[in-house]
């Protein structure tokens, strides 16, 4: 590994640790442009950096109550089909296709929240969001059980297409679709991220002959944990429109520069 990318996989884990996410975009062209992987054996790469990354930086976040294991869970088992089916599409996707669509797809979720940022407050971010299900009596807020099902299986997609823990796409998914305010999506996300990193590279593996370096995933790995619990510490003293903002801002930048690179 290039000493260059030492900085990058630093950077990367600060992103996970301090908004849920988002180290993907980071990670891939990263892995492409600095380390010569091609875009199929980066997005493979990053879904083991980013998936180990983001389930260490989640123990922290729990430990603050910042993560809704329930609603986590549900939301990541929901993208395992999505996740699967992405992956199987990735491989007949050329390298270019592959990186402006994830350029793209940036674009898009930074203007989202962008809106959501510049949006006046509605509610109280420290109120608990109501349960979608409950059994005694039985009731069913069916608009957002769908809500939940569509999200999950299209951030699962995204995941195993992009090979990305799916955080960028993760965060706003949850503060948009699900109304947790953005402390809860952050360290939420962090579980969603884990699994569907987990599901869509045993998914890779068995579809694909490429060659997969474990000594620079592991020394990758190691330094973005590292970052990640800065991070974490650094989550704590951000408001939640900043991180919003932050976020947002992320996005821009690595799409601008990951869409150029393919024309170039």
């Amino acid at each position: 590994m290039t000493l260059l990318a030492v900085p990058v996989a630093l950077v990367v884990g600060l992103v996970i640790g301090a908004l849920g996410g988002g180290g993907a975009i980071l990670t891939v062209p990263a892995l492409v442009h600095l380390l010569g992987q091609s875009p199929h054996q980066a997005t493979t790469s990053s879904l083991v950096i980013v998936g180990t990354t983001s389930l260490i930086a989640l123990l922290p976040h729990a430990r603050r109550g910042n993560v809704r294991f329930g609603q986590g869970l549900t939301f990541g088992l929901l993208g395992v089909a999505g996740s699967l089916a992405g992956s199987a599409v990735s491989g007949r996707i050329s390298d270019d296709v592959l990186l402006r669509l994830f350029a793209a797809l940036m674009l898009l979720v930074a203007a989202l929240m962008v809106r959501k940022a510049l949006a006046p407050a509605t509610t109280n971010p420290d109120e608990p969001t109501e349960p979608m299900l409950t059994l005694r009596p039985f009731t069913c807020a069916c608009p957002r059980v769908a809500k939940l099902v569509v999200t999950a299986t299209a951030v699962g997609l995204l995941t195993g297409l992009l090979g990305v823990g799916g955080g960028f796409v993760l965060v706003p998914a949850l503060v948009l679709a699900l109304a947790l305010p953005m402390p809860l999506a952050v360290g939420t996300s962090l579980l969603v991220i884990a699994i569907n990193s987990a599901t869509a590279f045993a998914a890779r593996v068995a579809m694909t002959t490429e060659p997969i370096d474990w000594p620079l995933i592991g020394a990758f790995t190691a330094i973005a944990v590292l970052g990640s619990l800065a991070g974490t510490r650094l989550a704590t003293r951000l408001p939640a429109r900043a991180q919003t903002a932050a976020f947002a801002g992320l996005l821009v930048v690595v799409a601008v520069y990951t869409g150029a690179a393919t024309l170039a």
